[in-house]
């Protein structure tokens, strides 16, 4: 069972202008050890995914299942409690309680959720800010530390509990290079350390260096294997193609496109495999290739204005999921993004030399 496991969730407000859809049917799963950097514009969505995800807000439907607890099912009480000793949260603006010490800041998750003594708690609180490099300035409060050394402290409250999952909404946006920087290298030592962490980001750099990045653009997560294949696009015209593309299933050995017909789409492998097949000189047809998940095919005819190249089919051993662009999105993508026309040409380019 994933350690977070979102169904369909859509989040519905209501507003003087009319309904907004801030996620419109969000599915998305994490294992228990993952690094996870989520990633959008400004209003894409990604805040209100983490929202769900810690239960401070709830879905309009669909089910938010956290280390096997179904989150919408719970009282608000239920909820707190709930939340303190699952999911310890790492704010952007740090939000520690500027008339206790760092220290009792640390110990205040403890006391709220009864776990162990006094004593324990406040032994356990120094042993956090230590390991964030804070065990010497336990006594000060939040106002006479910098701004990294309380998003330290943030994080060593957020760890008071020692709850499986940390989730961190732009925990970066506050700070300087260096500090963030300091903050990465934690999340990272913690990941290695068996925790699971969920960050919602604006740094892309950093994105990149989470062991996976999931893509909010209007409400929606990008496909994953989308995103792989058109990783050369910015993240609104990635939002584009996510939304334009249609999910095709194709059944263990038909054929997608065959060699010699006019191209009208662009396809991306999003499960199962294809084979792609050229014809030898003496008539049969031989398997040459076989793409998986995240591979893309299709290209090449679109570049070149001509027919398909080769005939691609279905594995014969599974299902065949897709993505597909049609010819009118493809075409508009390439003109839009240089960086993404000139990798789908050198990818392009090699298959004809291979």
């Amino acid at each position: 069972m994933p350690l977070i496991d979102l169904e369909n969730v859509v989040k519905r407000y209501e507003t003087p202008a009319g309904s907004v859809d801030a996620l419109k049917g969000v599915s998305l799963a994490v294992d228990g050890g993952e690094f996870v950097a989520v990633i959008g514009k400004s209003g894409s969505g990604k805040s209100t995914l983490a929202n769900m995800i810690t239960g401070i807000d709830r879905p309009t439907s669909g089910r938010v299942v956290i280390d096997g607890t179904v989150v919408n099912d719970l009282t608000e009480g239920a909820t707190a409690q709930w939340r303190g000793r699952t999911v310890g949260v790492v704010f952007q603006f740090f939000q520690l309680l500027p008339t206790l010490s760092l220290l009792d800041n640390v110990v205040l998750p403890m006391e709220f959720c009864r776990m162990w003594t006094p004593r324990e708690r406040r032994e356990r609180a120094h042993e956090l800010l230590t390991r964030v490099g804070l065990g010497e300035r336990a006594g000060k409060q939040p106002a006479a530390v910098s701004g990294g050394e309380q998003q330290r402290a943030a994080i060593a409250r957020a760890l008071a509990t020692d709850p499986p999952l940390l989730v961190a909404d732009e925990p970066t946006g506050n700070l300087d290079t260096a500090n963030a920087e300091t903050v990465f290298d934690l999340f990272e030592e913690l990941v290695g350390a068996g925790k699971t962490i969920l960050m919602v980001t604006h740094d892309n750099d950093l994105a990149a260096r989470a062991t996976r990045t999931v893509v909010v653009a209007d409400g929606s997560v990008v496909n994953e294997y989308v995103r792989q294949a058109l990783a050369k696009l910015d993240l609104d015209r990635l939002g584009l193609a996510a939304s334009r593309a249609q999910r095709v299933e194709v059944q263990p050995g038909a054929v997608i496109v065959r060699e010699g017909d006019a191209a009208d789409a662009f396809y991306i492998v999003t499960g199962g495999s294809v084979e792609v097949l050229l014809r030898h000189p003496s008539g049969q047809e031989i398997v040459v290739n076989r793409l998986s998940r995240g591979d893309h095919f299709g290209e090449i005819a679109l570049l070149r204005g001509g027919t398909r190249t080769a005939t691609v089919r279905a594995a014969p051993d599974g299902t065949a999921e897709l993505m597909a662009l049609d010819r009118d999105a493809f075409d508009e993508l390439i003109r839009e993004s240089q960086p993404a026309a000139d990798e789908l040409r050198r990818i392009a380019d090699a298959r004809l030399d291979g």
